[in-house]
């Protein structure tokens, strides 16, 4: 990165020529790259890096053909020019970026392309019927963040993008190891999932139960313990609603505007006077809390209720599971090794069988 008479470059070094595209957007101020699958390679000063209206970046896959980086802005910009310069000396390719400040009634937002088409109409999905007898239920796992989203940072790095994926595979292989139950992840690898997506691949798939893993990080290192959330527009408490708004958040991370999103997210609150739903996400969550307390430390007022996107499938009873604190040490070191994470693993297990014994599909 360099500043130059009061414009920002960013520039990326790359093996070999390759298509992008730069898209700016708006609420928050943002630019959004898009490239073919690439690897990365940043040392930790690179990554430390600020300089001119780049306040940070993120990058990782967007989707199977698609890594994305987002730069976060300090205000509103424009991209003056973008250009790939040859090789040269001992540089390869290199991809640059000018951005240049402008004022807001300036700024003009130019949204990646992905955004183009017309979102999908979940709201106008049927609800999903009763399965056939003799089927297995379906348990969705939902790993969460992912690929350009890190999620929160653990003490000594660890990203919880990476504890709620391999929490899940290892439960997925618990389950599906009783005979009892299909278990189906929202993302299998490291890649972004946006939040009505992670709804839509529940409902599609036929879930009987729908969960998401998370792990948090706050600014208190003694703050520990598992905590599990169900659907409510009216939190429990205000660190419910705190944490359902930075979790909602995760879509703008990934650079997506949700803007065009709200005839389908009024139709899906609608669908919600579906009671059944969201009582029956609740007796799981008190199928949980005890199962946990015996292998796990909890959080105070474990069972908490808030907003929070993921969990609006309107015939899906859901959870959203926090698995623990990446800020706090011994959380951290547990919930980075499968010997700490199987207590964890087991007491969703035990959960899971409770449930579907009183509540069979």
């Amino acid at each position: 990165m360099g500043d130059q008479n009061g414009a920002t470059r960013f520039v990326i070094d790359l093996s070999e020529n390759v298509k992008y595209t730069v898209s700016v957007i708006d609420d928050p101020y943002r630019v959004v790259i898009d490239l073919p699958v690439v690897t990365w390679q940043l040392s930790d000063a690179d990554e430390k890096r600020r300089l001119g209206v780049i306040e940070r970046f993120r990058f990782g896959r967007f989707d199977a053909d698609t890594s994305r980086l987002v730069l976060d802005l300090g205000g509103p910009v424009e991209v003056a020019r973008t250009f790939v310069l040859p090789p040269e000396g001992t540089y390869r390719y290199r991809l640059v970026v000018d951005l240049k400040p402008v004022s807001k009634e300036a700024f003009v937002p130019n949204r990646p392309a992905v955004q183009a088409a017309p979102p999908p109409q979940v709201a106008a999905r049927p609800p999903i019927t009763e399965r056939p007898r003799n089927t297995k239920p379906v348990v969705v796992l939902d790993p969460g963040h992912g690929g350009v989203d890190p999620g929160a940072l653990g003490t000594t790095g660890t990203r919880e993008k990476d504890i709620t994926l391999a929490m899940a595979k290892e439960l997925k292989q618990t389950l599906e190891a009783s005979g009892r139950f299909t278990v189906v992840l929202t993302r299998d690898t490291d890649v972004f999932i946006p939040l009505q997506q992670r709804v839509r691949l529940a409902r599609d798939a036929g879930a009987s139960l729908f969960m998401s893993l998370h792990a948090d990080s706050v600014n208190v290192a003694s703050i520990s313990g598992a905590s599990i959330y169900t659907l409510s527009e009216q939190a429990s408490d205000k660190e419910a609603e705190a944490l359902a708004a930075k979790e909602n958040r995760a879509d703008l991370i990934g650079g997506l505007d949700l803007g065009d999103q709200g005839n389908n997210v009024a139709a899906i609150l609608i669908s919600l006077a579906q009671r059944e739903t969201m009582n029956l996400s609740a007796r799981f969550a008190s199928y949980l809390v005890p199962e946990f307390s015996k292998d796990w430390h909890l959080l105070r007022n474990t069972h908490r209720f808030a907003g929070f996107a993921v969990l609006k499938a309107p015939d899906v009873p859901s959870v959203l599971v926090e698995l623990g604190y990446l800020s706090n040490p011994n959380d951290e070191r547990a919930l980075s090794r499968p010997a700490g994470r199987k207590p964890v693993v087991d007491a969703v297990a035990r959960a899971v069988n409770r449930y579907f014994d009183q509540h069979p599909t």
